[in-house]
């Protein structure tokens, strides 16, 4: 006889949220407990009873999600919450109803960037603060691990439309009137950009050239993760056969925007979280820009040049959204494409930076080519290069033993700084992986020698 599965496999409960394949490692049993278990333990966060509990509820167009929501919010009433239902939405629309009405915390059912057979949740407290591994998350599967017991029910449901109310948010980023027409190839990945941040672009007399704007869960057309250079491929060759001014690209969710300038190059996230910076500042001067240790120089060069404070944080968006608020940060962005914003309750969007970066363009006379050449012309970069590694821990003091004559820092991983070049080496979350992240002030030549020369060391 065959051993029945334990009812959430410990593998979902990742550092930022809980995800795994549809049916194998989670399904609507393991999505009803999430629900009851993320009840208790806000209630616990919160100091309150889960009866006294007020909870969003979000999910994206995957096609398991409409099943998966359904029993999340089973599990939320069960245990007595209070649940606002937004529907199929964006993950920065559950945060703005999350942020805006004051509530207790939300739930967002989504498996992101992932490939189709995924399916996920991403959780957050008050104020759109997310949970995390070591916050939140593990308390998440403890709960269920000891057995959730008899559930005492009485929870309410409301079902809500916040869009219009997000557009209006979103918008307040910046001067609608300001925004010139340009030719935009924007691709949707068959995920919630399309119905989420197409109207909001298309009300700003922009010609768009739309693709895969319809939200499907089978995916036709590329995964939508736009981080991955194949998924990019025809997104750029639409913007150089249609001559348009840009192209911007956003995952499954739409939490994460990506640009490609007018001659068909991927903008790489530093060089965007950079002159995100300089449109922020100079809405508020002098104010506090994060940004993360895998970075170019170019942020905290144009930052400091632009009048601001620049900080570091560590990698992913719970210490990100925590940092933010820790130093009142206006901005703050990742390479991998997630940008904070302190009046968007210091969570992640991919509207605002759209918006941003197309206010931007209209009052810069240069085009984001001739912004981005500024950057590429200066800082060489490696971008991120996985390597399997066995035991992390020893490899990593064998790098800092190496490089013991530069500047160390053990925010995140190992960084090491020397006046022309830096790098920073840190360990995968969930895999036996070390990620280097190189760059070098001098040429491309140098940075692939000094780039090979550690993937050397790395993979020895």
């Amino acid at each position: 006889m065959n051993e029945q599965p334990p009812l959430a496999p410990s593998g979902i409960f990742k550092a930022y949220d809980i995800r795994g394949l549809y049916g194998s490692e989670m399904d609507e049993t393991t999505a009803h407990a999430i629900g009851r278990a993320f009840a208790r333990v806000l209630a616990r966060l919160r100091g309150k009873a889960p009866g006294e509990l007020r909870v969003g509820l979000g999910r994206d167009m995957r096609l398991n999600a409409p099943a998966m929501a359904a029993e999340v919010r089973e599990g939320l009433l069960a245990e007595g919450a209070a649940v606002l239902d937004a529907g199929m939405v964006a993950t920065e629309v559950l945060y703005h109803l999350v942020g805006s009405r004051g509530l207790d915390g939300g739930a967002m059912v989504t498996a992101s960037h992932n490939p189709k057979p995924y399916t996920g949740v991403k959780l957050v407290r008050e104020g759109a603060l997310a949970l995390s591994g070591d916050a939140g998350i593990g308390d998440v599967r403890r709960e269920i691990e000891a057995g959730l017991g008899d559930a005492p029910g009485g929870g309410s449901v409301e079902e809500v439309d916040v869009w219009e109310e997000f557009r209006a948010h979103a918008l307040s980023f910046v001067d609608p009137e300001r925004v010139r027409p340009a030719k935009v190839v924007v691709d949707g990945g068959n995920g919630m950009a399309g119905p989420m941040v197409g109207p909001i672009l298309a009300g700003l007399g922009l010609e768009l050239e739309e693709m895969y704007f319809e939200p499907d869960g089978e995916f036709p057309d590329h995964e939508p993760n736009p981080l991955l250079e194949g998924n990019r491929r025809l997104i750029i060759e639409r913007v150089r056969s249609s001559g348009a001014d840009l192209g911007i690209a956003w995952d499954g969710d739409a939490d994460r925007c990506f640009f490609i300038d007018g001659g068909g190059e991927f903008c790489d996230g530093d060089f965007v979280c950079a002159l995100l910076a300089r449109a922020t500042l100079a809405k508020n001067p002098g104010a506090t820009i994060l940004y993360d240790p895998r970075s170019s120089r170019a942020v905290p060069d144009l930052v400091a040049a632009e009048g601001g404070l620049s900080k570091l944080s560590r990698v992913g968006h719970a210490f990100f959204k925590a940092r933010m608020r820790e130093e009142n940060a206006v901005f703050g962005g990742e390479v991998s494409g997630h940008y904070y914003f302190r009046d968007f309750w210091c969570a992640d969007s991919g509207t605002i930076p759209a918006l941003l970066m197309l206010e931007l363009l209209s009052v810069d006379a240069r085009s984001l080519a001739e912004l981005m050449a500024e950057f590429r012309s200066r800082y060489f970069i490696s971008g991120e290069i996985n390597s399997e590694v066995a035991d992390q821990a020893a490899k990593m003091e064998e790098i800092a033993e190496r490089h013991s004559d530069g500047e160390q820092t053990r925010l995140d991983g190992i960084s090491v700084d020397y006046p022309n070049w830096h790098f920073n080496v840190r360990p995968s979350n969930t895999e036996p992986l070390l990620r280097l992240n190189l760059e070098s002030l001098v040429s491309r030549e140098d940075m692939e020698a000094k780039r090979d020369e550690l993937l050397a060391l790395i993979r020895a």
